[in-house]
């Protein structure tokens, strides 16, 4: 039985917006799946089933003390290696990409999970070096610890999955107190080469490490018209994207009555373009109000990374903080057209398993840390 100091303690304001979310996504994801599956409710009794074994999962995760991820630190890295080499090798694949495993009726996408062993791993790995991240040869081990499993995603392909590492690395450096200086000049630097490469190549021809449908989907964004199909190729979705949510007006056309979800203009409307249902169907205001309980969630989360009680609990939630920021920033960024399209799923919103208890067992070590952030709780 949980004790009273365990209710006591527990994150009510935490729990409720993560509830608000999830309530919300479900109602707009069965309009956004009614025009894509004869079968009423598909989508929406499926992504129950993954919010109950999420909500499983997290109350699993709470009666756990989170200090003891510590010890298993070295067997987490070594399986996350494992999982994402054996995609390449028996992963099923889809639309290009090989990216999941199936375990009879189950598929999984072991890249979402990588995200979270790769939190508990490198909060680990910087807690060891803590006070001694001053010059660049101090972050060479940190780096290559979130490299390699990169790397293995990379290859998949899985551009978006990568680049929420790099979001997860520097989050997690940042507040592990990496030197200021060194921090920003990586960051300004890592920048400017990426826009030197990109000009090398569109202006000498110096090859990419990516595929040609990641370079399109990387530089339509500045013009979508501009992908050699006027349109109708690399620019659809953010096309369609933008139509949908600049037709919604101020207050949307209601659920269900979308004509860019409805009549199936917008591709993958019920994952990675959710948020274009949101603005179609809601319209601008109830999308602000939505982006408000996401806002909360982060700042939450801020806070109980200030108030944990050692410095490995700081660090977890701030890789938890920094992955969420980074989906929600690059996911309704792509839908506007301000960010590039990636395929990242709008954190507990998108239709989608892995993510889905990916996103609830990683909010389940943040409220963790909130529960024992005294010396003795229990």
């Amino acid at each position: 039985m949980l004790s009273r100091r365990f209710w006591r303690n527990l994150d009510y304001s935490l729990v409720f917006v993560v509830f608000a979310i999830l309530s919300i996504g479900l109602v707009v994801l069965d309009s956004a799946a009614t025009s894509i599956t004869p079968n009423p409710g598909y989508y929406v009794k499926k992504q129950i089933v993954w919010i109950l074994l999420g909500l499983l999962g997290m109350g699993l995760v709470l009666c756990l003390d989170y200090q003891h991820l510590r010890r298993y630190y070295y067997f987490f890295y070594v399986l996350n290696l494992a999982l994402l080499a054996s995609v390449l090798v028996i992963g099923s694949e889809a639309k290009g990409a090989q990216r999941w495993i199936a375990l009879g009726p189950f598929i999984f996408q072991p890249s979402e999970f990588s995200k979270l062993i790769i939190i508990i791993t490198l909060a680990r790995l910087l807690e060891i070096r803590q006070g001694r991240l001053n010059r660049f040869r101090d972050l060479l081990v940190p780096a290559l610890h979130v490299g390699v499993p990169m790397l293995l995603i990379f290859k998949q392909p899985d551009l978006g999955t990568a680049l929420v590492f790099m979001a997860i690395f520097g989050g997690m450096l940042y507040v592990g107190g990496v030197n200021s200086r060194l921090f920003f000049g990586l960051a300004v630097g890592g920048a400017v080469a990426v826009v030197l490469l990109f000009y090398a190549h569109f202006h000498w021809g110096l090859p990419l490490p990516l595929e040609e449908y990641q370079v399109k989907r990387l530089v339509v964004m500045l013009n979508p018209y501009n992908d050699g199909e006027g349109g109708r190729g690399a620019g659809y979705h953010l096309i369609q994207s933008q139509v949908a949510i600049g037709s919604g007006g101020l207050w949307g056309k209601g659920l269900y009555h979308g004509s860019q979800v409805q009549y199936n203009f917008l591709p993958e409307h019920h994952t990675d373009f959710i948020f274009a249902v949101v603005g179609e169907e809601l319209g601008f205001f109830r999308s602000l109000g939505i982006l408000g309980l996401y806002f909360y969630l982060l700042y939450r989360m801020v806070r109980i990374a200030s108030q944990a009680k050692d410095y490995f609990g700081a660090l977890l939630v701030t890789g938890v903080c920094s992955m969420f920021a980074f989906h929600l920033l690059v996911n309704v960024g792509m839908t506007i057209g301000v960010m590039p399209v990636t395929g990242i799923p709008l954190p507990l919103f998108s239709y989608g398993g892995s993510s889905m208890l990916t996103n609830l067992l990683a909010l389940g070590i943040v409220l963790n840390v909130y529960l024992r952030r005294q010396k003795i709780v229990f």
